[in-house]
């Protein structure tokens, strides 16, 4: 199925597979999905059922989510047997990239610790940032119906709207933003924004939750591909450690290299671990942020992947965005805040195949 995200909502009789259907329809231009099956999907016999199908339930709490499987939220809950429900009442897809690069790519983010301060004071001398007064973000949804996913971001020069601040210029010049907190290391406070939310553990004991509130408006740009363009780093050995080992070691280029990423990331501070666009806090293993211009928020996913050189082939729920997520068969994987967290996510980088749970289809 091309160029068409079809989502096909399905009735049950009394018990069994419904043969009454009504069907409704999402455009997606940039989507490709071709007709699969569950025999199709690798390592589906391994799956934990159960597992599975509590994280579709637990995804069913948000709007988008209902939207997408109505009915099949409600019938899920008092379900008795999770993989004849998922064999029931799902059709499978696979979903493929529109343009010439074919392969897909997984990789993995984490919710980091850091240290700080409710105070400004050495070290800790770095602030998270709430909001900025003064940004501005433009929907033009009611204008573009086809821009719906994204956001103008600027700042008012007399009534022109302009750039906001990129990370260089804001060393320059204060913003006017409310501090949540400082910190004591400008490296972690960049992969802070990388990973979206993260736990802070204040000088006094007590820890806080800060999560994404809001962006720049600049563009995501790699600083694993700016080091490996400068011969830093080889391709093969870029990971999160191997940067922020070089980042240590070369003190002096810190700034160079952190502002090669023009895009910063501003913060809220919130009660409870780390939670995706969708609004949940994501599960560790089960949750990914995908591209929702091809993926929309809250639909049931099947992925086969590498991990830690294991093959790895479960369900997942696209529960999060991300700004270097870009494309249809790309994701990034949430993996919690052990100690373990870090290391799977830093090194993940593997060959993806990515498939799409949608209502049956009509027989």
């Amino acid at each position: 199925m091309k160029h068409i995200l079809i989502l096909i909502f399905i009735s049950l009789l009394f018990f069994g597979c419904s043969q009454e259907q009504t069907v409704s329809f999402e455009t997606m231009p940039k989507t490709e999905l071709v007709k699969s099956s569950f025999s199709k999907l690798p390592n589906w016999e391994s799956e934990n059922y159960d597992d599975a199908l509590s994280s579709f339930i637990n995804s069913c709490k948000t709007k988008k989510t209902q939207k997408i499987y109505v009915s099949l939220c409600q019938r899920a809950s008092t379900s008795k047997d999770a993989k004849e429900f998922f064999l029931c009442e799902f059709d499978v897809y696979n979903v493929q990239n529109s343009d010439d690069n074919k392969e897909g790519l997984l990789t993995g983010y984490y919710e980091p610790t850091i240290n700080g301060s409710m105070e400004k004071k050495e070290p800790y001398i770095y602030p998270i940032y709430n909001t900025p007064k003064d940004l501005i973000s433009v929907d033009l949804s009611s204008i573009y119906p086809d821009l719906k996913s994204y956001r103008l971001r600027g700042r008012l020069e007399g009534k022109k709207l302009v750039p906001y601040y990129t990370r260089e210029q804001m060393q320059e010049k204060p913003i006017d933003a409310e501090v949540i907190c400082y910190t004591d290391s400008k490296i972690d406070l960049f992969f802070l924004e990388v990973q979206g939310s993260g736990r802070v553990k204040l000088d006094g004991g007590k820890s806080i939750y800060v999560g994404y509130d809001n962006q720049n408006g600049h563009r995501y740009n790699s600083i694993g591909k700016y080091l490996v363009k400068k011969e830093e780093i080889p391709l093969e050995d870029i990971s999160l450690q191997t940067i922020s080992a070089w980042l240590d070691k070369n003190p002096d280029r810190i700034d160079e290299v952190l502002n090669y990423n023009s895009s910063v990331v501003y913060f809220r501070q919130k009660k409870q671990a780390a939670t995706g666009s969708l609004g949940l806090v994501l599960k560790a293993g089960r949750s990914v942020a995908v591209d929702r211009s091809y993926i929309p928020l809250g639909t049931m996913l099947y992925m086969d992947a590498k991990i830690d050189k294991r093959e790895v082939s479960r369900v997942v729920i696209a529960q999060d965005t991300g700004g270097a997520i870009k494309g249809a068969v790309r994701a990034d994987m949430f993996f919690g805040s052990t100690k373990n967290a870090k290391k799977y996510a830093g090194e993940l980088k593997s060959l993806l195949k990515l498939w799409i749970f949608l209502p049956k289809e009509k027989m």
